[in-house]
């Protein structure tokens, strides 16, 4: 099947194993979505990822990536996963008016000229771009 829009079928994917409790989850790659999953690392959001690349077949192959609880209240760490620019209505912003998530307690994930970056590491780039996705 067709999906219109891979970022937001990546996130729901995401949302839709922790709210099920699920301890990892397997989502079709790409070079925008391995990159989104790296900052969600780096940032501490999952506890780790693989790309499993399929051999001989014109596929990106899959990310597994295992989702963090806290650990006392088996809550998801991710709280909030919400897609901001989406195929009808895209939302690009420029360096100086790049939005603040949760007053910097959150992420915004922006795709920009230098490649997808953070909301942060776009500031100190002085770059703006299409605001992906926040995450809180």
């Amino acid at each position: 099947m067709a999906v219109t829009d891979p970022i937001a079928d990546y996130l729901t994917r995401i949302r839709n194993a922790q709210q099920a409790g699920h301890k990892i989850v397997e989502i079709p790659a790409s070079n925008i979505k391995k990159r989104i999953t790296e900052i969600l690392y780096d940032q501490g959001y999952i506890l780790r990822y693989k790309f499993e690349d399929e051999v001989g077949k014109g596929a990106q192959g899959v990310i597994k990536i295992a989702i963090k609880y806290d650990p006392i209240s088996r809550k998801p760490i991710i709280r909030n996963l919400s897609r901001v620019s989406k195929p009808g209505l895209r939302k690009f912003v420029k360096a100086t008016e790049l939005p603040r998530v949760i007053n910097g307690l959150g992420i915004a994930i922006v795709s920009t000229s230098r490649g997808v970056l953070t909301d942060k590491q776009a500031r100190e780039t002085n770059v703006g771009g299409e605001v992906l996705c926040y995450v809180y």
